[in-house]
């Protein structure tokens, strides 16, 4: 949250005497008659839903996914490479104080902010207490995703006292990751266990435009949800992450790719909130960040034997468009064979490049691109879908984290994969991928025998996170797979190590005075957060 420093001016009024005011005239003296005392709820609920998407409503739709979703994390976690043009600190490691600062100071100002407002006017002494009861726990569920975000990519940050200006607390006391999540877990399990088909819709079911009110899907979503966060500290809370699992899996989560969670889009009629920040981003003319793929991604994709298109991930040729000429006025594809795919190996420049190809390297003739299907404006926001939550209950089978998952490890990881190369037809409808092209797939890397389970299963998440990659980075920094190679680009910050968390906005610094006895130290990209093996 941005630091307003406002000044309150007290005004010192006579007292003099009212001759013939009673007692409703004079309180109604003090009534302010343009003051707003009621606020649609519903749009507000709208806003928070587009706002983790695109925190359009903050001013560009562009700017966190820009900064810090693709300049940062995209390339730390090695699916992007970028040797020039755009912003790309995680690529050589470089700090770049709009990357660091983007996610604290639009997610406090956008969403967390509408959503404050939601739970205010519904909760005790609230115009609206008692009322809009699905519309509250939906957004508690919101609530808990941008939190969980939050910290994340910080560390400790203000949580019980966020967003809590209008009751006087200006300076938030900054809160340990570790109370934080035992909060958002508790948070999911009252608000999926409260939401209820039989409550009044309220025009909930108009205001959601992810679930167009399906109780029964946002259920899903926040044990969906809880079985992320319990995962997330798995390694250092075993007793809260078994707990929650357990809970989770008793609660339902996810089934089929019908339950992703997606934020819907357009093209108009604000190009600055309704549109695809990330296709925005990229796209030529506007946002014109480069998009090419990262050698990593595209030598995974490949497979082992990049000579033959047999042992394919059939996600090649949709998460790549081809190596092909992209200007504003068209997507011109210059070669689509998947055996000619090339990724842009990380940490170089221009000069690295053509000293490493020992020639001048045209970069649009020679490295694989994003699939512009997937970048045009109107495409939906991929927030969380099913394919992680069957690799999650892999690896919780796996590793003996909570009771009464069903079937086995191999089933869950089975079912993962095949999610996660079969839900990208919202993008378009040609991304598809068949049921025999899983079964290619799964057959040449069985379960277990290629490498390690645990491996394969976190490689599976690093790949299914594609535009969440956040995400990506979260799950690397918790599994450390895949096993990333850095880089050491001259000048870089981090000596020569993948960034694992995000600087504070200068700002805290300097106007919150709890943020030296409450921050995360030292406020550096080499700090670990608490559930990377940080310290509290």
């Amino acid at each position: 949250m941005k630091h307003i420093h406002k000044i309150i001016l007290g005004a010192m009024g006579l007292v003099v005497p009212l001759a013939g005011c009673d007692t409703d005239e004079l309180h109604n003296l003090n009534v302010n008659p343009q003051a707003v005392n009621q606020i649609d709820l519903n749009y507000l609920f709208t806003a928070s839903e587009l706002g983790i998407a695109s925190n359009g409503s903050a001013g560009d739709n562009r700017f966190i996914d820009w900064r810090t979703n693709i300049g940062m994390t995209a390339y730390a976690i090695q699916h992007l490479a970028n040797a020039g043009g755009g912003i790309a600190p995680g690529d050589k490691y470089t700090d770049n104080f709009e990357t660091a600062s983007a996610p604290f100071e639009f997610t406090y100002n956008d969403q967390l902010k509408n959503i404050a407002e939601i739970l205010k006017q519904t909760g005790p002494g609230g115009f609206a207490e008692g009322k809009y009861q699905n519309l509250r726990n939906a957004s508690r569920i919101l609530r808990a995703f941008s939190f969980h975000r939050l910290t994340d990519f910080y560390g400790n940050v203000p949580y019980f006292e966020a967003n809590q200006g209008m009751e006087g607390i200006f300076f938030p006391k900054y809160d340990k990751q570790s109370a934080i999540y035992a909060d958002l877990l508790k948070e999911l399990d009252e608000a999926a266990t409260a939401l209820n088909a039989s409550n009044p819709d309220e025009g909930f079911s108009k205001s959601d435009f992810i679930y167009e009110g399906d109780i029964a899907k946002w259920k899903r979503w926040g044990y969906s949800l809880m079985l992320r966060l319990a995962m997330r500290v798995s390694n250092v809370n075993p007793d809260l992450a078994k707990q929650y699992v357990t809970k989770a899996v008793a609660g339902g989560v996810f089934t089929s790719n019908a339950d992703n969670v997606w934020v819907k889009m357009g093209t108009g009629p604000s190009q600055w909130i309704n549109q695809n920040g990330i296709s925005r981003a990229f796209y030529p003319g506007d946002g014109g960040q480069p998009s090419y793929l990262s050698k990593t991604l595209v030598d995974f994709l490949k497979g082992a034997n990049p000579n033959s298109v047999a042992d394919d991930d059939p996600r090649l040729m949709i998460l790549s468009g081809g190596i092909a000429d992209w200007s504003a006025a068209e997507w011109k594809p210059i070669n689509t064979d998947p055996l000619a795919q090339k990724g842009m190996p990380n940490g170089f420049d221009q000069s690295g490049l053509d000293a490493l190809e020992g020639k001048p390297v045209d970069q649009a003739k020679t490295y694989s691109r994003i699939n512009f299907l997937m970048l045009q404006l109107d495409d939906p926001y991929m927030i969380m879908n099913y394919g992680e939550v069957e690799l999650l209950l892999a690896e919780a089978l796996e590793r003996g984290i909570g009771t009464g998952i069903s079937g086995s490890a191999a089933d869950h990881y089975n079912a993962g994969v095949k999610a996660s190369m079969q839900m990208y037809t919202p993008y378009d409808a040609s991304l598809t991928v068949s049921d025999a092209a899983v079964a290619t797939y799964l057959n040449a890397y069985p379960y277990g025998v290629t490498k390690g389970n645990l491996p394969m299963i976190y490689e599976q998440l690093w790949v299914n996170k594609f535009f969440n990659w956040w995400e990506a980075w979260s799950d690397w920094r918790r599994t450390e797979y895949p096993q990333l190679t850095p880089v050491n680009y001259q000048g870089n910050v981090t000596n020569g190590t993948i960034p694992v968390r995000l600087k504070y906005p200068s700002t805290e610094a300097a106007g919150n005075q709890n943020y030296t006895t409450g921050a995360t130290k030292p406020d550096t990209y080499t700090t670990k957060v608490w559930w990377d093996g940080g310290t509290e």
